[in-house]
């Protein structure tokens, strides 16, 4: 039960980050006042930071940034990723190696602190994250509080134990914490330098999105190539969905135990999958997919959290380097007989993503509306589109 002081001061901390194993981690803190609970992990992004923050399927976790420098492009609203910023789904609390500065950037419209305490986030500064990304891939993610009282009062026993009793995301159903409330539509178009987001107003064809923890740009990038989207709440029926005559179904992204969400998701994709109506699934999504059809899912020792993870696809032979964020994978060696494995990662040889042979439904574990290629994986949104034309007897569009 070591305590970690931090190097750069020394006057009394005003955050700290207790683990489980009863370590307490000193800093400067940042962003709301309060506290925390949450499995901590680390992303090894260079860019994004709000767009990580804000990401649904970072629920219920609290996210250690390796690169130092967090904070310096300021804040906005165009870079917010979750769908209803009322129920702020994304991370519960951040971790920083250096103060934030002054933002520094044209699109900057406040300091990162201020963002942080409007969005209700809990954040640390001063923390050597390098050292601690260094314990979590020695000893995997961790479950832990963070807090943050500006006079420098904790009772650290206290901590202790929220830290020590809380469950962790095993068995932990956050979909249904982040999902929409009721089913909506989705216009809005991919952004463009000195335009700003478009809309879509001539849809070509119709997708039904279920939305597990969808991120936006995943949809701008569905409404960009032509389609109607319908956001749907995670646990709509696949009655429900048929009735809406979609000629795609995404399933989206999302947090938690992929085996927990399937009690309700995966009946519902089973009846999909009877129809020959095409479906793509990112992330979570991919997952359930993969449930669906007979696969397995396990923990990962520290997840895959970053934008510089290099990712085979098998179907073109090429590494993309892709964006990921999942603390759950697919067991590859489960996917049954008639299930292809088309993507793996080059890291540690994980699965990311699969295909049913002979059948328009495909997905991936990867996020290939993120820009670390900067689009080396656009091309599975085409791709999507393409099986609707092609089901529609229209010409593909060139991938």
């Amino acid at each position: 039960m070591a305590t970690k002081t931090a190097p750069w001061t020394t006057s009394r901390p005003t955050a700290l980050i207790v683990l489980a194993d009863g370590t307490v981690i000193e800093g400067k803190g940042m962003g709301a006042g309060g506290e925390a609970i949450g499995e901590l992990c680390f992303n090894t992004a260079l860019t994004g930071y709000q767009e990580v923050l804000t990401d649904p399927s970072y629920a219920g976790q609290i996210v250690t940034f390796t690169f130092p420098h967090i904070g310096n492009v300021g804040a906005n609203d165009e870079d917010i990723e979750d769908l209803n910023p009322a129920t702020r789904a994304g991370a519960v609390g951040a971790v920083l190696r250096a103060d934030i500065t002054n933002p520094s950037n044209y699109r900057s419209s406040g300091h990162l602190d201020a963002w942080l305490k409007r969005r209700g986030l809990v954040a640390i500064s001063g923390v050597d994250t390098r050292a601690l990304t260094a314990l979590l891939r020695e000893k995997g993610a961790a479950n832990a509080v963070i807090a943050h009282n500006p006079d420098g009062t904790f009772d650290i026993e206290a901590l202790r134990a929220k830290a020590r009793e809380w469950s962790g995301l095993v068995g932990l159903d956050l979909a249904k914490e982040v999902t929409s409330g009721q089913s909506q539509g989705w216009t809005e178009t991919p952004w463009v330098w000195d335009e700003g987001f478009g809309a879509q107003e001539a849809p070509t064809h119709h997708i039904v999105a279920v939305d597990y923890g969808a991120k936006r740009n995943i949809l701008r990038l569905l409404a960009g190539l032509g389609a109607k989207v319908t956001v749907v709440p995670a646990r709509t029926s696949a009655a429900d969905i048929l009735a809406m005559q979609p000629d795609g179904v995404f399933l989206s992204n999302g947090p938690g135990d992929p085996a927990a969400t399937a009690e309700y998701a995966v009946p519902m994709i089973r009846e999909l999958l009877e129809t020959e109506i095409p479906v793509f699934g990112i992330c979570l999504g991919h997952q359930m997919l993969a449930l669906a059809l007979g696969a397995k899912t396990v923990k990962m020792h520290q997840g895959h959290h970053g934008a510089n993870h290099p990712v085979k696809d098998f179907t073109t032979g090429k590494v993309e380097i892709v964006s990921m964020n999942h603390g759950f994978a697919v067991d590859g060696d489960t996917l049954p007989e008639g299930v292809e494995e088309t993507h793996v990662s080059l890291f540690d040889g994980s699965n990311c993503g699969l295909t049913i042979a002979g059948r328009p439904v495909f997905s991936v574990q990867h996020h290939p509306e993120a820009s670390p290629g900067p689009q080396d994986s656009h091309y599975l949104f085409r791709r999507f589109a393409n099986l609707i034309r092609e089901r529609r007897g229209e010409p593909a569009l060139a991938e």
